[in-house]
Order: structure tokens, then sequence, then C-alpha cells
């Protein structure tokens, strides 16, 4: 069977810094100017019906996916929810640290792009399911790029370390819990 894919990017930057482990370069807060790749399908594939001729109209398919990526990632910074950096900044700039990614462990590429497309799937499925994404690619500079296949939830938890369903399980804006 073929399917149709529709492939979008969007690029965004950033800034993190990894401390488990990780060289003492990228234990310093950086940034990059990522590029995010994502392909989705029908769920339902169907013959194209003559008039339209869209499986779903690009507009529709990305736009959610690009004011998250917009909105809640670009010019973020992205921590460990055990960072130092983020107890501070909750502290002491509460308003900045609604711009911080909190994530799981080290924000890594491989680790970004798996709450990534676990976010898109929660959007995708509060949308009705009419398209799936099943890889990602992140894009961290023009020579490393992670490709995500298959189900992000091998790779992350389902809920923190308060008990609650994680931000990359809701489709919304958020990006920290």
């Amino acid at each position: 069977m073929s399917d149709i894919e529709l492939t979008f990017t969007r690029r965004f930057s950033m800034g993190h810094r990894l401390i488990a482990g990780a060289s003492e370069r990228c234990a310093i807060p950086h940034g990059h100017n990522e590029f995010v790749t994502v392909r989705l399908r029908a769920t339902q594939p169907r013959l194209l019906d003559g008039r339209q001729n869209m499986v779903v109209p690009f507009a529709q398919a990305k736009q959610r996916w690009h004011d998250f990526i917009d909105t809640s990632l670009d010019h973020a910074l992205q921590l460990s929810e055990s960072d130092p950096l983020l107890g501070w900044f909750r502290s002491h700039e509460p308003l900045r640290a609604e711009r911080i990614v909190v994530t799981p462990g080290d924000p890594t590429t491989e680790l970004m792009a798996a709450l990534m497309l676990a976010k898109l799937r929660a959007i995708l499925r509060d949308e009705g399911e009419l398209l799936q994404c099943d890889n990602i690619e992140l894009q961290e500079t023009p020579t490393n790029t992670v490709r995500l296949t298959g189900d992000p939830m091998d790779y992350i938890p389902i809920v923190g370390r308060s008990g609650v369903e994680c931000w990359w399980h809701r489709p919304d804006l958020s990006i920290a819990d």
C-alpha cells in the first residue's frame, strides 16, 4: 500500500545545558538553531476527491504543531528537572522560568525528539486522529541529526515526579509541569 506523506520542517532557536556525564563544553549553557521535520500521513487513506484533492489542507495539518514550536520552544531554555539552574530561575526570575522546557534528565537531542513526537501525537489525537506521525527528525547542527521512528513512550515516562501526566502528553502549549 502506498502513502501520501505531508512533510513539514520548522526552525527554532534554543538554549540548553547537559550536566549528567556530558562533555564540559555541554555543561555550560549554550544554544543551537535546530530544525524539526515531521512526516504526517492519513490514518485512513482514501481516494483524492477530484475537487479539493488533499488529505488534509496544509494549514490545518500544521497549525497547532507550528504554534507549539513558535510559541513554546523557540528561544526557550531546555533544562533537566534536576538542574540547579531551574531552581534558581524559579526563585529569582519566575517569569523567565515559564520559558524553560523542563525535561526528565538532560535535554539531549535524543530526548527532545522523543518529547516532541509525544507532544505532536497528543495534538493529533486531540484533532481527531485524521493524521498520524511515525517519525520525527531533529537536527541539532548541520552535522548532527536524530531521527526517532516508532513509539516515543519506549524512551520517556508517562507521569512525572509529581505523579501528574507530563506536559508532553498534553495537546497544549505547555513545556513544564
